[in-house]
């Protein structure tokens, strides 16, 4: 479900930084990370959009949501702007 949101979306930001600068600049609707990420490079994200009462989906591979994103590596987050 998640992939398809994020593959159909007008607007992303994909990365683990730009999402938490992102969140912070409080562009954000929602952000959807992959369970398989490292959990130093997920736990920041997390934290910061519980702290910006953003949405927050999860999805089970970073290979997978970095193809949903049109790129050839994984994606640990993307984030879905206004």
């Amino acid at each position: 479900m998640s992939y398809e949101k994020v593959s159909q979306a007008k607007h992303i930001i994909v990365g683990s930084k730009q999402v938490v600068k992102a969140l912070k600049a409080g562009s954000i609707l929602e952000v959807i990370v992959a369970d398989d990420a490292d959990v130093h490079l997920i736990a920041k994200i997390i934290h910061t959009a519980k702290d910006m009462n953003v949405s927050i989906s999860h999805v089970e591979s970073m290979k997978k949501l970095g193809k949903a994103c049109g790129i050839e590596v994984g994606a640990v987050a993307v984030a879905i702007t206004v």
